[in-house]
């Protein structure tokens, strides 16, 4: 793979309490005033940071992280859009180490992926990253080697912009979520690889069959219960990992240590929300508070006010609350899952609390959530049109029948979709606006690359998926709540590049369940060819979500500006989400020359092969 896994025993938790302050490592950031200890802020242009280990407790039992300058998260590096910045980063592991810039323009070799352009920094060794400062903004930066990122490599990074920001703050916290196991992720990994469901205790029983039986009939409950059962999956699989065991965190604490952020009241707070987890989607909100959400990624937004957002693995969302009459009030980041939470607060002063909410009840899948044509029930789930097939044959069991698409559809446009890497999909006959209006006008079938027919790290495809930019996602809908969709977004200037795309690349986003295998177009990274882009071309890639996870798709070294279903600018972001049954498509401009990582940004997804290399080239 890009990486090497270890095979040591890695982290694992932070005391009970969540605090780091018994090894002497915290202290408070300048900008958040009267603020309790957190990581240590280093500003500047000239850092030297240490990856090693240092112990920890988290959920009472000690273990021993992975960390930077010996802090849990790392320290948060303050920059200066238009700075020339210099880190030199040592390594105190016994293994290879590596820091990425995760959203970071910068020149390929200063990216920190092992194995592309860099070759990571080896024991006792020390590499320096220097590069310019192009942007501003909230990101985050964090380990590129083995399971580091799951053990404790990471921190939040914050640039200064050269010009006035478009909004006012009078406080300024980073509110970093993460997910931490005393379990080597290796073991972790392992056992998804033996029982991918083995982590999800909330598998349907008996008493849910009568239930359903009673309130949707015999017919459709036996038919919906055999469409899952040829996904091989149940309408409860939503995480690979869960509360069994993972403890959640914020700034590095476990829920019972309450990391607490100080206002006054009439304050406006700038929380700088970013999800450093390895395998955690967040639903987060403050009881009592209004969110403004001013900023996607690092790069503004014009201004929308919510209740709650779903912020995936590697975004970042910026919002502004006004604390007014309460004492305190809770940040609260429950699981997407249900599973657990981590959480915090905002208080008048330290020692303060406010009601912790119970987590929302644990969401289901339905047909409709996997792209089957908005049938609930799988005697219709995902069968071509006018086909004489069997439901539980068409569509909904390709591994089992080897693959391939409807019969109505194979060779669409008289085309091999080839799913190879680098392949131009752009003819394929899905309209003008990459293939976005496929379901909506005329109820017309997905086609699927020649690479996912057979292949046995296929078992799913997605048959009639939607962009879904309007929805909430699946346990936020109908809830009482305003709550942020990717709709809602919309950046606060233009499309910066402009030009009509020359062409369009579409990817599908593939996986098995019960082998635990992830790929683009089915083909795992060991086997894919590189993407080639041309430098300085504008392209359209679009991508189909053909597997019942919810993915977060990151390209390194470019932006990704997210199209709506018209094929207009919508949104600029480094990391895309994408739910079950979905199609997206967005514009990226191949601006810098080299080889760089493309991947689905839930680890054990990416170290099980759903990486591709994307060469830049003259």
């Amino acid at each position: 793979m890009h990486c090497k896994t270890s095979r040591r025993t890695f982290v694992k938790g932070l005391a009970a309490g969540g605090l780091l302050a018994g090894f002497g490592l915290w202290r408070a950031p300048v900008w958040a005033l009267g603020g309790p200890d957190r990581p240590a802020l280093l500003s500047g242009s000239d850092f030297d940071l240490a990856i090693g280990e240092t112990p920890v407790n988290l959920t009472g039992s000690p273990r021993i992280a992975t960390t930077i300058n010996g802090s849990l998260p790392g320290p948060t590096l303050r920059w200066r859009e238009g700075d020339t910045v210099t880190l030199r980063v040592r390594n105190r592991l016994d293994e290879d180490t590596s820091i990425h810039w995760h959203g970071i323009l910068l020149p390929a070799n200063m990216d920190g992926v092992p194995g592309l352009s860099f070759e990571g920094i080896a024991p006792g060794g020390l590499y320096e990253y220097r590069f310019k400062v192009k942007q501003s903004g909230t990101y985050w930066y964090h380990g590129h080697s083995g399971f580091q990122e799951q053990t404790g490599v990471y921190g939040a990074l914050i640039i200064d912009p050269r010009e006035p920001e478009p909004f006012r703050y009078e406080r300024d916290y980073v509110v970093m979520l993460s997910d931490w196991t005393d379990e080597d992720p290796a073991r972790v990994l392992k056992k998804l690889k033996k029982q991918s469901g083995y982590y999800n205790f909330h598998k349907r029983t008996v008493g849910d069959f009568i239930a359903d039986v009673g309130e949707h009939g015999w017919t459709a409950t036996v038919a919906e219960r055999k469409a899952w059962a040829a996904m091989r999956m149940t309408p409860t699989d939503l995480a690979d990992v869960s509360g069994y065991t993972y403890t959640y965190l914020l700034n590095g604490q476990a829920p019972a240590g309450n990391w607490t952020g100080l206002f006054r009241p009439g304050e406006r707070v700038r929380l700088r929300f970013i999800n450093a987890s390895a395998m955690t989607y967040f639903d987060v909100r403050i009881p009592g508070l209004k969110m403004t959400v001013v900023a996607a990624d690092g790069q503004y937004v014009e201004p929308v006010s919510v209740d709650e957002f779903r912020i995936a693995v590697a975004e970042t969302y910026d919002v502004i609350v006004e604390p007014q009459d309460a004492e305190a009030y809770t940040l609260f980041a429950q699981s997407l899952d249900r599973s657990g939470y981590a959480r915090g607060t905002l208080a008048r002063r330290e020692g303060l609390s406010a009601p912790v909410p119970l987590p929302d009840p644990r969401p289901r899948l339905t047909m409709a959530d996997m792209g089957h044509g908005g049938m609930e029930h799988g005697a219709h789930g995902g069968a071509a049109p006018a086909s004489s097939e069997p439901a539980d044959r068409t569509a909904m069991d390709h591994g089992a029948h080897g693959g391939t698409a409807p019969a109505a559809h194979e060779g669409m446009a008289g085309m091999d979709h080839g799913g190879m890497a680098g392949m131009d999909h752009g003819a394929m006959s899905h309209g003008g606006h990459a293939g976005m209006e496929h379901a909506d006008a005329g109820g017309e079938m997905q086609t699927h690359p020649a690479s996912e027919a057979g292949s046995p790290l296929v078992d799913m495809q997605t048959m009639m998926p939607t962009a879904k930019l309007d929805d909430p996602g699946f346990g936020l809908r109908d809830n009482g709540r305003r709550v942020l969709t990717y709709a809602d977004l919309r950046s606060a200037f233009a499309d910066p590049d402009g030009r009509t795309p020359g062409r369009t690349l579409e990817l599908h986003l593939t996986g098995h369940m019960e082998k635990f295998a992830w790929s683009f177009d089915g083909i795992p990274f060991a086997d894919a060819e590189p993407l080639r882009l041309k430098y300085g071309e504008r392209l359209r890639i679009v991508l189909v979500n053909d597997t019942m996870m919810t993915h977060p798709i990151h390209l390194h070294g470019m932006w990704s500006d997210l199209e709506d279903e018209q094929g207009n600018f919508l949104v600029r972001k480094h990391t895309l989400d994408m739910p079950p049954g979905s199609k997206r498509s967005y514009r990226v401009t191949a601006d810098a020359l080299g080889r760089w990582a493309y991947h689905c940004h839930l680890m054990f997804h990416m170290e099980t092969g759903m990486f591709r290399e994307v060469w830049v080239e003259e």
